[in-house]
């Protein structure tokens, strides 16, 4: 790891406060900026309690020149977690997403690269959301990688994806870093905006940079109340309320989820290993879980015997199917994913008893429903 402070932004949110304990833990240096998001951290919301002691804590935006200059001051190395979350919300709040996410990363560059800092590592957390659906095999026609199912497929209740050749039926399959980007959100193309801009400033700067592209994350700490962060957060909000999960299409569409702990152990690979850079690298576990499988894990783990209710409806710009290809996180970093999905699903499911979710998706449905969003 480089001289100096490590600089984690988004440090106090959910997979920032898991990284900045184990880096306090191995003696770094850490200094958090964080504008504590009051979606996330609730209104009038401060430095939260589980930030190590000795933890140097700056509240402010990455939009803000000033408070980035701040806390850049005698860093070695950054790390980039501060964004806006969420894939439905970013369709009808397209400006706060574009401004915090995008704006936002072009400011922290633009800072590192014309404020007279010292910075020799950047890594930044890039999202699986920008590769849009994942790697089929289609038997006729070998691998593919199709667009959006058509609206019209969507309507005629029509879930499973097809060869966009031959229309014949296809098996999802790992999706790797080469498979092209077709990110279906204003947050998914704001991701793709952080990895590109942070991968090409440190190309041309010689700044060693990785960016993680982090699938499904779930864990402790994750915002519960947060209607529009991780599907395995909201169906805990939803179950510790007594309220039935909310499954769109038949439930059956898959993803890989990764547990936070995985997600810090890649971290504290790609900062430790200064010798990797530009490079992208997924970050999940190879295995696909359906989310409907999701749904009744957790209402198992925190005995709430709740059936979902499987909405048969989908959302514009959902995915059927994607799950990470770890092969090249396993080569370049040493990456092995360790926490068995039942473990995780327990771990959660015992943090979130301590917690008073409150249970805002009707809410977030309904906005959704007024923008057009659910159909």
């Amino acid at each position: 790891m480089t001289g100096g402070p490590v600089l984690i932004t988004g440090g106090a949110g959910f997979i920032g406060s898991h990284l900045v304990e184990a880096l306090a833990v191995k003696g770094a240096r850490v200094r958090v900026l964080d504008a504590l998001e009051p979606q996330v951290h609730g209104r009038g919301a401060s430095a939260p309690p589980y930030l190590p002691k000795g933890v140097e804590f700056l509240r402010g935006s990455v939009t803000d020149p000033q408070a980035v200059d701040a806390a850049l001051r005698d860093v070695g190395a950054v790390v980039h977690l501060a964004a806006q979350v969420g894939v439905g919300q970013s369709m009808y709040t397209i400006g706060r997403y574009v401004t915090d996410n995008a704006v936002g990363t072009a400011v922290l560059l633009d800072r590192i690269v014309n404020g007279g800092h010292g910075v020799r590592r950047l890594v930044v957390a890039s999202s699986m959301s920008i590769y849009g659906e994942g790697r089929y095999r289609c038997a006729a026609c070998g691998l593919v990688a199709p667009d959006l199912r058509p609206r019209v497929q969507l309507e005629a209740r029509d879930w499973e994806m097809r060869c966009p050749t031959c229309r014949a039926s296809v098996e999802p399959v790992p999706t790797d870093e080469d498979k092209p980007l077709k990110p279906t959100s204003v947050y998914a193309i704001t991701k793709r905006d952080q990895e590109e801009l942070c991968l090409c400033v440190g190309r041309a700067y010689d700044i060693p940079t990785v960016a993680l592209r982090l699938f499904n994350v779930y864990g402790p700490r994750q915002a519960l109340s947060n209607p529009y962060t991780g599907v395995a957060a909201i169906f805990s909000s939803r179950l510790r309320n007594h309220q039935p999960p909310l499954v769109f299409e038949d439930g059956l569409q898959s993803r890989d989820f990764v547990h936070v702990s995985d997600i810090v152990q890649a971290f504290s690979l790609a900062l430790a290993r200064t010798d990797v850079a530009d490079v992208n690298l997924n970050v999940g576990t190879g295995r696909a879980t359906s989310v409907i499988a999701i749904a009744r894990g957790l209402g198992r783990a925190l005995g709430v015997p709740l059936d979902p209710e499987v909405l048969g409806r989908f959302r514009e710009g959902d995915i059927r199917h994607c799950v990470a290809d770890i092969t090249r996180a396993q080569r370049v970093l040493g990456y092995v994913p360790r926490v068995r999905l039942e473990e995780g699903l327990a771990e959660l499911a015992e943090w979130s008893r301590s917690q008073a979710p409150e249970d805002r998706v009707a809410q977030a449905r309904t906005e959704l429903e007024d923008k057009r969003l659910i159909r």
